[in-house]
Formats: structure tokens, sequence, C-alpha cells
């Protein structure tokens, strides 16, 4: 079949047929959510991250980063790099587009700009997140609490990206959890409240080795009077052995082309 001689029609029918195909794998029934046992003697590494402050680390193929939002923080934002190759890293745009959805949630993935997995999201309780707003900035916050110093994501993935011997135009998209957004007819966002709970937590498997940032932040939407997040908790662990039915990697096709990308680069 010879792609770019198709017509105009073949090209719509050829979207329909994969946007309908993908609905119906969105609409599918998922397992209800069991949270992943993690063990005392899997945990690698514990850190308290305060309220407005980042962290960073190093997270290997097979280990996981266990978030868990004890006070119920209305956001978490999150942003991943190729450790080997940090010109590789989280692009939302794909991430939306390969999944044909933008509820990244247990059983998802999150692709970087080169059309690989960087990370799995293999359990999380919340259930909702959010990667098109984008996290907070100085003029959120100046707009939501009067105060354009205050701490920021934007600033906090800047400095982490800084100290790795980056730039500002590495830090691209990021996704935030804990954060419930809804889009409404005339294309803007709305914060739904009443799905964030204190001890909610996310795991994200590394598919790649990874630079993770780890901003706690408020979500720029989020309903705050005033600027007060509470501290947040993240664990490094050994994730358990993938098996062949791991849900993740079979979710959707997008999905199996993604790890056919990855996986023959630890052969």
């Amino acid at each position: 079949m010879q792609i770019d001689q198709q017509t105009p029609e073949w090209y719509r029918a050829r979207y329909n047929q994969l946007r309908d195909q993908a609905l119906l794998t969105e609409s599918a029934t998922r397992p209800a959510f069991t949270p992943i046992e993690m063990t005392e003697s899997s945990v690698l590494h514990r850190e308290t991250i305060p309220g407005g402050w980042y962290w960073s680390t190093l997270l290997p193929r097979g280990q996981a980063l266990r978030l868990i939002n004890t006070s119920g923080n209305n956001g978490v934002s999150v942003g991943l790099w190729n450790a080997d190759d940090l010109s590789e890293r989280y692009n939302v745009g794909d991430t939306i587009k390969l999944q044909w959805t933008t509820c990244l949630t247990t059983g998802r993935v999150l692709f970087s700009d080169m059309g690989r997995v960087l990370a799995s999201i293999i359990g999380d309780s919340c259930g909702f997140s959010d990667t098109l707003v984008g996290g907070s900035t100085p003029q959120s916050n100046a707009r939501n609490f009067g105060n354009e110093g205050l701490r920021n994501t934007r600033n906090n993935l800047r400095l982490i990206a800084g100290k790795h011997g980056m730039a500002q135009h590495d830090v691209t998209s990021c996704i935030t959890f804990f954060s419930h957004i809804s889009t409404q007819a005339d294309g803007s966002f709305r914060w739904i409240e009443g799905d964030v709970r204190p001890g909610d937590h996310v795991d994200l498997r590394a598919e790649m080795n990874l630079l993770v940032a780890v901003s706690n932040c408020p979500h720029p939407l989020a309903p705050e009077k005033s600027f007060a997040p509470a501290p947040i908790e993240a664990v490094r662990w050994q994730a358990p052995a993938i098996k062949p039915d791991d849900l993740c990697r079979t979710f959707c096709e997008e999905a199996r082309r993604g790890f056919e990308n990855t996986d023959p680069l630890f052969v």
C-alpha cells in the first residue's frame, strides 16, 4: 500500500476507524483499582517534599516512583527526561494523540518526543490528572494568591533542569497528578472539586532510565484561597516483575508499538 498515494477520503476513513477503535478501548471496563503492594524490602529511598518545593531523582528502568498525597494537595507536577539522553523528554502531544485520550491514569503510558515509552502509570488511586493546562507559574500565583514571588512549578522545573546541565528550553510539558480538569464546550478548562483525597497515591514505573522532576505546588486552577501546600512523600522502589498480561503494555495497540520502539534499547 502506497500511503502517500491515498485520497483525502481514505485518510478520513482511516482516521475515523482508528478513533472508533480507541473509543472502544477507552470505554472498556478496566480492572478494579487494586493498590500494588510496596513491601519494605522493595523500598530504595524515601523523600519528604515540603509544600512549594521540588525534588528530582534518577529512576532506572524497572524501578517505580510512588507519590503519596498525604494531605490531599490539589496537584503534584512531574517532568520526565531520558536520563541517558536528556534531549528526549516527556511529550504531551504524542501521549494524548497516540492513546486518543487525555485521561491519563492506571494503564496508560507517558510517551517521549521520540515515540518511546518513558513511564507507565501502574497505579493511580485518585484517577485524575491534567497534562493540558500545565503547572503553576509566577503569573498564575499572582492571579490566584496576589503574589507572583511564591514558589511555582515552572521555576521549580527550571531549577531542576539547570542542576542537571539543561537550559530553560529543555523544560517543556509536565503532567500534574491529583488534579481533575474538565474541558468545556468553548475550549476553556474548569477545575472539578471533590476527587482528590488525603492518602491518594500514584505509581510510575520507569520504562527507560529516567530523570524525574517533582514539583509540590498547587494546580493553577485549583480553588485554593491561600498558598499552603502540605508536604508529600516520594518513594523510589523496585517495581514487581512485568507479566505478559501487563495492563500498561497491552491496554492499546499504540502502547504496544511504543514498547516495541523502547525495549530494543535495553536488549
